[in-house]
């Protein structure tokens, strides 16, 4: 008897219907056969449907088991067929009908419970979207699937479970989202920005990188705190809206990175990835491609501290989705594009010894050793780099003074209530635009959103000229000065905000 169960597959964040078809014969050795181009974890799935059977105490039928992935062209890989093809064979031996419009997705223990299986999110996505009405999925991953509105999420704990549901034995009741379940963890942040001692300037640039998801590059010696400025950055950025949360819970997973249980991303990610990762490790890649750092920083805050000691070829791949928002990896079986809209904070030292132009200690780098230092990072990168800001040495005494002082300077909570207002304002602009932020504006939109004054146009006509600006430059400019008027709720850019916007380009401000 031929059964058909439906499934899913992936390609990146595409998902791709799978008819997992089992026939079970009367005719023929008793074999179990998986065919449609399986990969290995899809090839074990026969001795886990086979052992968590058995161990749940249900028969295995000693027949001829054939199980065909269709369509045969696609690869499938992955083991949360496991699901489908233990139901296939189930509804034929347990005699029950499989509800129509229905998909099932999950992997299987061999003690015949389900795990949590990534990409939940995505599977029921797309049962949506393909007008089904119903998705089973593994217990842990049903608060990661119930997300999706308009279809019925039945999160199952066992096939035995799974069996008396079918025979109307015991009730599964569909999982909920309760969107007030998920909450900021606002003690989640590593600093707050009030425990920044001076350091004003680097902080005005933090705040005008998080308002309109400008990339920053903060260079200074070793101490002088750009990490920390780096990571109290999270602390003043608004939490992803509906449409940016659901772009980053979809890539996470489809990673694996989204926790058992778990559900909707509301903050921001921070990744840090350290300055021995490799170009995949970065920009995504392997056979079957798998997102990198990049695109797990997606809508939030990629950090790459001491830039200069990342590989050159690895500094160069941030090229195009800095530029692009996204990223295409090609190989011979398959292309898959991922998203990676992010806010590259980068810290850097200006010389190898660290301490050029410091004024508590002596640098001990030949020219030829600073020139070679500064050359791995190439004049198209750092022309990609809105934000150029200097992070000088703290006086020990303003230190130790701060550290006694009754008053504290801003809070992240007051800057990211300046923040989040801005970032309204840019919802409102690039409403219908597919845009967020100002960053993102190309040239057409620059032109129909940005309105300068007379002597701002006169500023910032004169700069060009005087400091060879080249194109990329002049309209990052215009893109910060749209950013700093939002923060002071002007509607036209003025020349103030084009002064401002002129020392945070290098070459310009010394």
């Amino acid at each position: 008897m031929l059964i058909k169960v439906i499934s899913v597959s992936f390609s990146g964040l595409t998902t791709i219907r799978i008819d997992v078809e089992v026939n079970i014969a009367d005719r023929g050795l008793p074999c179990f056969d998986i065919i449609g181009l399986p990969n290995k974890a899809v090839a074990e799935s026969k001795e886990r449907v086979r052992t968590s059977l058995i161990n749940s105490d249900i028969s295995f039928p000693m027949r001829k088991i054939t199980v065909n992935l269709a369509p045969g062209d696609v690869p499938k890989e992955g083991a949360f067929y496991d699901l489908p093809i233990a139901v296939g064979i189930l509804s034929e031996t347990e005699n029950f009908k499989i509800p129509k419009e229905s998909l099932f997705f999950g992997e299987l223990s061999l003690d015949g419970s389900l795990r949590h299986t990534k990409g939940a999110l995505l599977a029921a996505l797309f049962a949506k979207e393909n007008k089904m009405k119903r998705i089973f999925v593994p217990d842990e991953s049903g608060n990661e699937a119930s997300v999706v509105n308009g279809i019925e999420v039945f999160p199952v704990k066992t096939l035995r479970q799974l069996i008396s549901f079918f025979k109307s034995e015991t009730a599964i009741f569909p999982a909920q989202f309760r969107r007030e379940n998920i909450k900021e963890n606002k003690n989640s942040f590593e600093f707050d920005m009030n425990e920044i001692m001076g350091q004003e300037q680097a902080k005005r640039a933090l705040e005008i990188a998080a308002a309109g998801g400008h990339n920053i590059l903060m260079t200074g010696s070793p101490g002088s705190g750009k990490t920390m400025l780096a990571r109290a950055l999270p602390g003043i950025m608004p939490l992803l809206n509906d449409e940016e949360s659901l772009e980053v819970t979809k890539i996470y997973s489809s990673s694996g990175n989204i926790p058992p249980g778990g559900s909707l991303i509301k903050s921001r990610p921070f990744r840090a990835p350290h300055h021995i990762i490799s170009q995949a490790g970065l920009v995504g890649g392997g056979t079957h491609p798998q997102p990198g750092e990049i695109s797990l920083a997606h809508r939030g805050v990629l950090f790459l501290d001491e830039f200069n000691e990342f590989p050159r070829p690895v500094i160069e791949a941030l090229r195009q989705p800095v530029e692009d928002g996204k990223l295409t990896i090609s190989r011979s079986l398959e292309r898959v594009t991922y998203p990676s809209r992010f806010i590259l904070v980068a810290a850097a030292n200006p010389c190898p010894c660290g301490y050029l132009h410091d004024s508590t200690k002596e640098c001990t780098c030949s020219k030829k050793d600073i020139s070679r230092y500064r050359k791995k990072l190439s004049g198209p990168i750092l022309d990609r780099i809105d934000l150029h800001v200097e992070v000088p040495v703290v006086d020990i005494k303003k230190l130790e003074k701060g550290l006694r002082a009754t008053e504290q300077g801003e809070s992240s909570e007051e800057i990211r209530k300046r923040i989040t207002e801005a970032r309204i304002c840019q919802e409102r602009r690039f409403a219908g635009e597919c845009i967020h932020t100002n960053s993102e504006m190309k040239n057409r939109l620059i032109k129909k959103y940005t309105s300068l004054e007379n002597e701002s146009k006169t500023l910032l006509l004169h700069a060009s000229k005087s400091f060879n600006l080249s194109a990329r430059s002049y309209l990052k400019i215009i893109k910060i000065s749209r950013t700093i008027a939002d923060l002071e709720k002007c509607e036209n850019i003025k020349t103030k905000h084009i002064a401002e916007a002129l020392q945070y380009r290098p070459g310009i401000a010394e």
